[in-house]
């Protein structure tokens, strides 16, 4: 793939897909009262951010439009554990756009851009993994913690937004 047009139009259909899955993945969050398992979630927030910022910026380098960003699905919201599901739905979501994009980043010519893709895609089953140990109930998912630092109690189902 060596068009213009059409490398424009594979990194925008991506960039949807992925903005798609950070955005479940946002709204995840917000039910797992874990504190651990939620900062792991915040880490693969943050580091889907910056994919999309270098989605956002190899489309204006092919000199493309920004796409809005498409609708919110819903989250089904649970209680008690629910969100373990909603970890292992994030672990499958994940591969499954990595099996469905692999193929056509790999026929991707652009030097910068197909490793750039290749990057976001390898992080993704990083994050997989994450997802999977999540559902698993492991909390030591971005680290071990001191045994002096309690992490008793849950994060807080509404947070202050300072407004």
């Amino acid at each position: 793939m060596s068009t213009t047009p059409q490398l424009a139009d594979l990194i925008r259909d991506f960039l949807l897909e992925r903005t798609s899955l950070l955005m479940r993945h946002e709204d995840v969050a917000q039910q797992v009262p874990d504190y651990d398992i939620n900062n792991a979630y915040q880490y693969i927030v943050a580091r889907e951010e910056t994919h999309l910022s270098w989605l956002q910026h190899a489309l204006l380098d092919q000199s493309a439009q920004l796409p809005a960003d498409p609708s919110r699905q819903t989250v089904a919201v649970g209680k008690g554990d629910a969100w373990k599901g909603l970890a292992a739905d994030d672990a499958r979501a994940n591969a499954q756009f990595v099996d469905k994009w692999r193929p056509k980043v790999e026929a991707v010519t652009h030097a910068r851009h197909k490793g750039m893709l290749m990057v976001v895609l390898d992080e993704m089953l990083e994050h997989k993994r994450l997802f999977d140990q999540a559902a698993a109930g492991n909390r030591n998912l971005i680290g071990t913690s001191l045994a002096i630092n309690d992490h008793s109690g849950v994060v807080m189902g509404a947070r202050w937004t300072g407004q």
